[in-house]
């Protein structure tokens, strides 16, 4: 009959199936004796059974522990052996959850590392101060602890937020083992069940064992990496050095041919393409006002002018998207900017090629200055002495031909005189004309006829360049021997302007109305009256009409309609009709005060014979 047990414990049966014999015998009619044998041959077989299945257990383990030793032999991955070792845990103990918790040594308390069969977030985000709840109380003592019940173990520290975490999770038995590296508690490794269950010695040795896999791990992990971090630090070392070995070199073949361009006599141009040949992208050089000398530097905002002059600060290249830029300023105000477009590149070629645009508009302004000074001293003759000899002569050397229209503009400003002085004689060299400076302003003698488009452009590009308001005034000069009086007229327009509160403004005497007949040499009333009130004279010229006396008449009584029905006879109705298309001839607002004062000054000049245009006064339909 023990064949039955040894062939049950063969195929590893049941412990109920090791009954079966005993039934069988029983039922056979076997003796007393026979079944008490049977019974002692069941409970040795058990042991037998207990023996081997705890052996069998322990081969688990064993195997468990060597392939951990594996992974940790052959480590790249922290994580994964960290998930590897608990997963293991809650495999071999056969438990619902396993989890692993990690000192935080910033804020002194330990946090969730790894979990495997967890089903609840906030147990998942659980903190552990030192000494609270079981995983507190193995950190802070590094002793093991086990419990079949938590909640009714009085043995831990029980908290609210900690409570409430287990019991979303439904753990009730839990087991924790500290993760020790020599004196030092570096985490707890835990196991837990949701139905009470007691924890054997042996289950305890397994999770210590597997806890100390655990810290050899992630020391080991720490080791690596500061071997790696150690090793790339040495490595970029090693890459900076021989970067910055070639970014000299490559700075100083640069730099010398610049240099050797510059001795050659080259420009700002030649520069560039020395930067985008060794650097690429594409370069821009703009001057002292933000216009470009070299290179399409398309739409730029604001930013890039404020980088511009934190560049200026730093004394150094300032990024900005994908626009370097490196900017040169000599005394306080900006000489150059470059601006170059590309997404990696030496910022001390820049800033070299910076300083060689900068020293080659050093040099042009002071060419500019030295004919500036010759150029100031012939509009200084032409103004003060008209009648000297050789004044053409001058003229020609300098490319200018005096004998061709030409406008005379002053332009008033505050301050800045030297800047203000720089910036006429860069636009008379550019324009072949004469600059000169004075006090509190700059003249300026250019080619052209349109007095008053070039007095508002001027007023415009200095206002800019001085960052104040600059007002200009100007007038046509004929001739050489008309120079003088042309300065004293436009002198008078630009003085007007700021009486008129018109400062940083430009305008000719024939853009101030009436006040350009007070200023103005030339004194064209017909002028005045035709450009104030030639749409109205032309009409009654044309339709026989009477919107002249009707204008005439509306002023003559205050504005109103209604008197001025009756001082011409008329219905009011008529008036306003007439009032109506005078506002279509003269435009939206010459009702106003100052533009009804040039009206009625031109009314009256029209009706003392200033003017060559019809005047019709007989009454007739509009």
């Amino acid at each position: 009959m023990s064949i039955r047990f040894l062939e049950l414990l063969a195929r590893e049966a049941s412990a109920v199936e090791f009954e079966g014999p005993i039934i069988q015998a029983r039922a056979s009619g076997a003796d007393p004796a026979t079944i008490e044998e049977l019974e002692r041959a069941k409970v040795e077989a058990l042991k037998v059974r207990d023996l081997l299945k705890r052996r069998a257990r322990r081969e688990a383990e064993l195997s468990a522990l060597y392939d951990t030793a594996g992974d940790l032999a052959a480590l790249r991955d922290l994580d994964a052996v960290l998930e590897a070792i608990v997963h293991r845990a809650r495999q071999l103990l056969a438990t619902d959850v396993a989890y692993m918790t990690l000192h935080d040594p910033e804020r002194g308390d330990t946090y969730m590392r790894v979990t495997d069969g967890s089903i609840s977030a906030k147990f998942r985000a659980l903190r552990l101060a030192m000494g609270h709840g079981l995983g507190g109380l193995v950190a802070q003592t590094a002793v093991p602890y086990a419990t079949a019940d938590y909640f009714a173990d009085a043995r831990f520290r029980h908290r609210e937020h900690i409570d409430d975490a287990v019991k979303e999770e439904g753990l009730v038995a839990i087991l924790g083992v500290p993760l020790r590296l020599g004196q030092r508690v570096i985490g707890v490794l835990m196991a837990a069940n949701r139905s009470a269950r007691p924890f054997h010695q042996e289950e305890v040795s397994l999770l210590a064992s597997l806890a100390a896999h655990a810290a050899v791990a992630i020391d080991n992990a720490r080791l690596l990496q500061e071997t790696r971090n150690a090793l790339e630090e040495l490595s970029q070392a090693h890459r900076t050095a021989r970067e910055h070995g070639e970014a000299v070199e490559r700075a100083a073949m640069a730099h010398d041919r610049m240099t050797s361009l510059v001795l050659r006599g080259g420009g700002i141009e030649d520069v560039a393409a020395v930067v985008t040949d060794v650097l690429g992208g594409s370069l821009a050089v703009l001057d002292d006002l933000g216009r470009a000398i070299s290179g399409d530097v398309g739409e730029l905002d604001s930013g890039v002018f404020e980088a511009a002059q934190a560049s200026r600060a730093l004394g150094r290249t300032v990024r900005r998207g994908d626009l370097l830029i490196a900017s040169v300023d000599v005394g306080g105000e900006p000489l150059c900017t470059l601006l170059l477009r590309s997404d990696d590149a030496d910022e001390r070629i820049l800033e070299r090629a910076a300083l060689v645009c900068a020293l080659l508009l050093l040099f042009r302004r002071s060419v500019a200055e030295a004919e500036g000074r010759v150029r100031g001293e012939l509009l200084d003759d032409l103004i003060s002495r008209p009648g000297s000899p050789g004044l053409a002569d001058r003229a020609r050397r300098l490319g200018m031909d005096l004998g061709a229209p030409h406008v005379l503009v002053v332009a008033k400003h505050s301050g800045q005189r030297e800047r203000a002085a720089f910036w006429a004689s860069s636009q008379a060299t550019l324009r072949h004309g004469l600059a000169a400076g004075r006090a509190d302003e700059v003249v300026l003698l250019l080619p052209g006829d349109d007095a008053g488009g070039l007095a508002q452009r001027v007023a415009r590009e200095l206002t800019a360049s001085l960052h104040s308001p600059a007002t200009a005034g100007a007038s046509r000069a004929g001739d050489p021997a008309n120079v003088a009086a042309a300065y004293q007229e436009a002198r008078r327009c630009a003085e007007a302007l700021i009486a008129l509160g018109r400062a940083g403004d430009g305008a000719s005497a024939s853009e101030l109305g009436f006040v350009g007949l007070l200023v103005g040499d030339g004194r064209d009333v017909p002028g005045f009256v035709a450009r104030t009130l030639g749409p109205v004279i032309d009409y009654d010229a044309r339709r026989g009409t009477a919107l002249v006396d009707t204008l005439a008449a509306y002023f003559g009584t205050g504005g109103s309609p209604s008197r001025t029905a009756e001082a011409m006879h008329i219905h009011v109705n008529t008036v306003t009709q007439r009032l109506d298309r005078i506002g279509k001839l003269l435009g939206e607002g010459w009702p106003a005060p100052e533009r009804a004062l040039e009206i009625q000054l031109a009314l009256r000049l029209h009706r003392l014979g200033h003017t060559d245009t019809p005047d019709t006064m007989g009454p007739s339909t509009i």
